[in-house]
Formats: structure tokens, C-alpha cells, sequence
């Protein structure tokens, strides 16, 4: 299967089958004329990397995944503690969402929206102390 097949099989780009041979994620066999060639193993970690990258996964999380799917003798702790990690990550940023939204939603509400310069929504920017948290 070629380059564009195997985009069509797995949903991503050719593009991004590119780049995860460039950074060695995958590795195609290569026809005699230097075309790529997926086979079945080749498109089942390019899906199992397209749904790793639909949870959020890193690139390198993705690389840890893949190469504890593929060793046999993996310890489940080793998976699940790259899982882990990412789930409090996405906890995370659904909290500093929510805080978002409320201070956001709070702003519009004491927003007149008339024809008066004065403008709640702009004050609560200007003043407002915001903690970014990193994952």
C-alpha cells in the first residue's frame, strides 16, 4: 500500500505519515523505486498513533506507548502511569477552563452591551490576575 492508501486506511494526512518516519515513529519498507510500502503493521501503528494523538498524547508519550505495545514483557504500571500523567494534564486544563468560562461569563453578564464606553468587559481584562498552570 502506498503513502496515499495508507492515509485513506488511517484517516491521517500524508503529511503527518511523513513526519512520523522523519522523526522515527514508523518506518515503511521501501518498493525498489524508493516509494514508501505500508503494510498491515505499518498501518496498524500509524492508526494506533492517529488515536493516541486524538487523546492528546504528546509525541513522545506516543513513541512510550508504542514501544510498550510493542514489548511483550511491558509492565501495565508503565503504561498506566504515562496514562495517568496525561488524564491529571487534561484535569488540569478543563479546571483553568472552567475558571475561564465563569470569569468570562461573569464579565458578560455586567456588561451592558448599550452605547456607553464604559465597559465591564475590558476592566475585568485589564485587572483581572491570571495564574496559567502548567500540566
Amino acid at each position: 500500500m502506498n503513502i496515499s492508501d495508507a492515509a485513506k486506511h488511517t484517516g491521517l494526512p500524508a503529511k503527518t505519515i511523513r513526519y512520523y518516519e522523519e522523526i522515527g515513529l514508523i518506518t515503511p519498507a521501501r518498493d525498489t523505486n524508493g516509494y514508501r510500502i505500508f503494510t498491515d503493521r505499518a498501518l496498524h501503528k500509524l492508526t494506533f498513533l492517529a488515536r493516541a494523538r486524538a487523546l492528546g498524547f504528546s509525541i513522545s508519550d506516543c513513541r512510550a506507548l508504542l514501544a510498550l505495545y510493542e514489548d511483550q514483557s511491558r509492565a501495565s504500571a508503565d503504561v498506566k502511569r504515562i496514562a495517568s500523567e496525561h488524564l491529571k494534564a487534561i484535569e488540569v486544563k478543563i479546571a483553568d477552563l472552567g475558571a475561564m468560562r465563569d470569569t468570562l461569563s461573569d464579565l458578560v453578564h455586567a456588561c451592558s452591551g448599550d452605547e456607553r464606553p464604559d465597559c465591564p468587559i475590558l476592566k475585568g481584562i485589564e485587572h483581572a490576575q491570571t495564574t496559567v498552570r502548567k500540566a
